[in-house]
């Protein structure tokens, strides 16, 4: 279902990736159900396509989106502002690219992108090497994370 999600936006123009956890997860042969979908929509547009949606984070560029009576978290590619209180952005800026979105993300292996219509892993901060390397590193400075 979710790769579903992926074709409708894709077939209307958008980019679209799994993204996360579920990627990290599929590098590792670990079965999971729990699938978010990074893109380059932005809310209003993904509201358009899905009807079914609850916008639990529009500022931030999230919606959930039902289809087929399963539940996917679609969140726009972002680029985070500055952080004052060192967990969320002051602002963020949405319609970034997936290369800036996988920067603002936490962890390496959690900064990765699965395209499901190709079988292609987007690896922009090395999750694919500290995976292999069993290690855990944040994306940038770690005292800013």
């Amino acid at each position: 279902m979710a790769t579903e999600v992926v074709k409708k936006l894709t077939e209307r123009g958008f980019i679209a990736y799994f993204a996360g956890g579920f990627v990290r997860d599929l590098l590792l042969g670990i079965h999971s159900h729990d699938i978010d979908i990074a893109t380059d929509a932005l809310p209003e547009e993904i509201i358009q396509i899905f009807p079914e949606h609850i916008l639990v984070g529009a500022q931030f560029g999230v919606c959930l989106v039902r289809h087929k009576g399963h539940q996917f978290e679609v969140a726009t590619f972002r680029r985070d502002m500055l952080y004052e209180d060192g967990r969320r952005p002051v602002a963020v800026l949405l319609k970034s690219t997936p290369e800036e979105d996988a920067k603002r993300r936490d962890f390496t292996i959690n900064g990765m992108f699965f395209d499901p219509l190709t079988s292609q892993i987007l690896d922009f901060v090395n999750g694919t090497k500290d995976l292999e390397a069993r290690c855990i590193r944040t994306i940038g400075d770690p005292f800013e994370r």
